[in-house]
C-alpha cells in the first residue's frame, strides 16, 4: 500500500495496491452461474422452459454489450475503484451533479446486500438438502431467529472477514471456488449434446399473449438483469490490475463472453435433462436431481460446490460495494469517513457498515427475493446512468484520452442500451408482483436508499464547506 497526496492542501490517502491480473478479474465473475442456478427454477416454473431459455440468453447478450462499453470507460478512469457507478458520476458531474451519488448508492446497495441475499439462499439449500426436518426458532419479541437466520448471519460474517484481508489472498479462494463451480456448469451445459435422457418434449412458452405477455417478458428481464449484469464486477478492481489497460480489456470482455455461453447453454441443458416440472418443484434442489440423472449420484458434492459458488458471490459483492463506497467518498459524493483504507489496503469502514446492514436485512426482512428486487431497482438504474453516461462522455469530452477506444457506432449501441435499461426498470418497478419477487414494499425500500444518497451527498457538501471555512485558521503564519 502506498501513500500519495490526493490534491493540493489535502490529506494524503492510501492507494489500492496493484496486485492482480486479468485472470483474477475473470475469476471474480466465475461464480455468476450460482446466481443463474438460484433463479433458473423459479423462471422456468413461472414462464416455461422455452421462454426462460430465450430470456436468459437475451439478458446475457445485453450484459456483453454493457461490458464492451465499460472497457472503454474503465480505461478512461483507471484510477477509480468504484466501477460503473463512478463512471456515471464522472459523466454526469457537469450536467447534473446529484446523479453521481444517486448512481453510487444505487450500485452500492445492490452489491452491499449480497450477503443477505446469498446467505438466505444458502440456508434454503442446506435446509432442503440436509436438514429438511429441522425447525426451531427463538422469539426475541421484535424478531424471530431460526436456522435460516443463523446460517445467513454466518455467511454475512464470513464475507466480511474475507473482505477485510488483502485482495491477493482473497482471490485465491475466489478462484478455486469459481473453477469448481464451472465443473457442473460444463457437465450440465453440454448435456443436450451428450445425454440420451435430454429431451425438449416438456418445454413450453407461458408468458401470455399481447400486452400482458410483453409486460411479463420485460418484468422477467428486469429480474434476470441482476444476475447477468453482475459480470461488470471486475470493473471495480481495475485500479488493482498490474497492466491496467491490457488487463481491463481482457477481464471485462472474456468474463462477458463466458457469461453468455453459460447463461445460454446451461438453462437449455438442465431443462432438457430434468423437464420443466422438476425445475419448478425443486428451485433449490434441481442440481442435485441433475447429478442423479446424469452422473448416477454426487448430489452432496454438487450441493457443496453450489454453496461454494454462492459464497463467492457474497464475498464478491461485499468487496465490490466497499470499493464503490470508498471511491465515492474520495470523489466527494458521500461522507469522508468512508474514504479510508486499513493496513491491508481494504476499505474497512465501508465493509463493516455493509455487515451491519446485512444483519438488519436478515433479521427484519428475511426474504432473499424481496432483497433482490429492492437492490435491483438501484442496480439497473446505475447501469442506465452508466451507459447513457458513455454517450455524454463522447459528446462532452471527445478528445479525452481513451486507451481503449470503441468505434463510433458504439454510441448508437449505448443509446439503445440506455433505452432498454430504462424500459425494464420502469416495467420492472411497476410489475414486480408479476414475477412473484416482491411488490410495493421492496420498491419503496429502493426509493428510500436513493433518498438517503442525496442526504449524505448534501452532508458531505456541508463537511467540505466547514473544512474550507476552518482552513485559514490552521495555516502557518
Amino acid at each position: 500500500m502506498k501513500m500519495h497526496q490526493a490534491s493540493s492542501g489535502a490529506e494524503p490517502h492510501a492507494v489500492l495496491a496493484k496486485t492482480i491480473r486479468w485472470w483474477d478479474g475473470v475469476a471474480i465473475t466465475l461464480s455468476l452461474p450460482a446466481a443463474l442456478f438460484v433463479g433458473l427454477g423459479y423462471s422456468i416454473g413461472a414462464i416455461g422452459a422455452w421462454a426462460a431459455i430465450v430470456l436468459w440468453a437475451v439478458i446475457a447478450a445485453v450484459a456483453v454489450l454493457h461490458n464492451w462499453l465499460y472497457s472503454e470507460m474503465g480505461a478512461m478512469f483507471a484510477e477509480k475503484s468504484g466501477g460503473i457507478a463512478l463512471y456515471a458520476s464522472e459523466a454526469w458531474s457537469k450536467r447534473c451533479p446529484s446523479l453521481g451519488p444517486l448512481a453510487t448508492y444505487a450500485y452500492w446497495f445492490a452489491w452491499a446486500t449480497a450477503p443477505a441475499i446469498w446467505g438466505l439462499a444458502v440456508a434454503q439449500i442446506l435446509s432442503e438438502q440436509f436438514w429438511p426436518d429441522v425447525a426451531f426458532s427463538y422469539d426475541l419479541g421484535f424478531v424471530q431467529l431460526g436456522l435460516p437466520q443463523f446460517i445467513a448471519l454466518g455467511v454475512a460474517l464470513l464475507s466480511w472477514a474475507l473482505s477485510m484481508i488483502q485482495l491477493r489472498f482473497t482471490m485465491v479462494i475466489l478462484t478455486v471456488a469459481g473453477v469448481l463451480l464451472m465443473v457442473p456448469v460444463l457437465i450440465f451445459g453440454t448435456s443436450f449434446i451428450s445425454a440420451e435422457a435430454w429431451t425438449s418434449a416438456s418445454f413450453t412458452w407461458r408468458t401470455g399473449e399481447g400486452v400482458t405477455g410483453l409486460r411479463t417478458i420485460i418484468a422477467w428481464l428486469f429480474i434476470m438483469a441482476w444476475s447477468a449484469y453482475a459480470v461488470e464486477a471486475a470493473a471495480s478492481f481495475i485500479p488493482e490490475f498490474r497492466d491496467t489497460v491490457g488487463d481491463t480489456r481482457k477481464a471485462l470482455r472474456i468474463s462477458a463472453l463466458i457469461l453468455l455461453l453459460v447463461f445460454t447453454l446451461t438453462p437449455l441443458g438442465l431443462a432438457g435433462l430434468l423437464g420443466e416440472q422438476v425445475l419448478s418443484d425443486k428451485p433449490y434442489g434441481f442440481l442435485q436431481a441433475a447429478a442423479d440423472v446424469l452422473l448416477g449420484g454426487g448430489a452432496t458434492l454438487i450441493t457443496l460446490v453450489l454453496i461454494a459458488g454462492i459464497l463467492v458471490l457474497s464475498v464478491m459483492g461485499t468487496a465490490d460495494a466497499g470499493r464503490a463506497l470508498y471511491q465515492s467518498s474520495l470523489d466527494g459524493l458521500t461522507v469522508r469517513q468512508f474514504g479510508t483504507l486499513n493496513r491491508a489496503g481494504v476499505p474497512a469502514r465501508a465493509v463493516t457498515v455493509q455487515l451491519l446492514i446485512n444483519v438488519l436485512l436478515v433479521l427484519f426482512v428475511g426474504n432473499p427475493l424481496a432483497v433482490i428486487v429492492a437492490g435491483n431497482v438501484g442496480y439497473v438504474l446505475a447501469h442506465l446512468l452508466a451507459v447513457s453516461g458513455y454517450v455524454a462522455l463522447r459528446w462532452d469530452r471527445p478528445d479525452a484520452p481513451r486507451p481503449i477506444r470503441l468505434a463510433r457506432s458504439w454510441i448508437g449501441i449505448a443509446i439503445a442500451l440506455a433505452l432498454f435499461d430504462a424500459l425494464i426498470l420502469i416495467v420492472g418497478m411497476t410489475s414486480a408482483a408479476i414475477t412473484g419477487y416482491g411488490g410495493l414494499k421492496e420498491v419503496l425500500i429502493a426509493v428510500a436508499v436513493l433518498a438517503i444518497s442525496q442526504a449524505l451527498y448534501w452532508l458531505r457538501r456541508l463537511q467540505d464547506r466547514s473544512t474550507a471555512a476552518a482552513g485559514p485558521l490552521h495555516k502557518a503564519p
